[in-house]
């Protein structure tokens, strides 16, 4: 049995895999994407921020371009926390890449708040940029 909680979350954006995979890593992009301050780059080993710094954690496995792995955290873990695993993973759909975050080992109870922030602050944000960037 796993510890803590597990979730996992997808939809569809309108960029291409390739895009998408460059868009999480790249920190200038990864901030137009979210419209929040973000710092990374494409390493395995390298540190990163998202969300201003609330988000922080270290990129442990690429599968260019279809999947990262990182070691994954936020600011409001209870004290003594270990990182989650994040998996974030693209695949080729209708109308542009399928990205589904498979997110486990999250500290006990703070699953649900996770699951609507997936959606919230990256599925929708992400979906207007890509679409604005075809509209250019």
């Amino acid at each position: 049995m796993s510890k803590g909680d597990s979730l996992e979350v997808s939809g569809v954006v309108a960029g291409s895999v390739e895009a998408v995979f460059d868009a999480f890593l790249d920190g200038a992009t990864h901030s137009a994407m979210t419209g929040s301050e973000a710092t990374s780059v494409a390493e395995v080993g390298a540190k990163f921020t998202a969300w201003d710094g609330y988000i922080q954690g270290t990129h442990l496995a690429f599968d260019r371009p279809t999947r990262i792995v990182q070691a994954w955290r936020a600011a409001d873990f209870p004290d003594g926390s270990q990182d989650s695993r994040l998996e974030i993973r693209l695949a080729p759909a209708k109308g542009g890449t399928l990205v589904t975050f498979v997110h486990t080992e999250l500290p006990e109870g703070m699953g649900s708040a996770f699951r609507d922030g997936w959606t919230r602050y990256y599925l929708a944000p992400m979906e207007a940029y890509f679409e604005a960037q075809i509209a250019d």
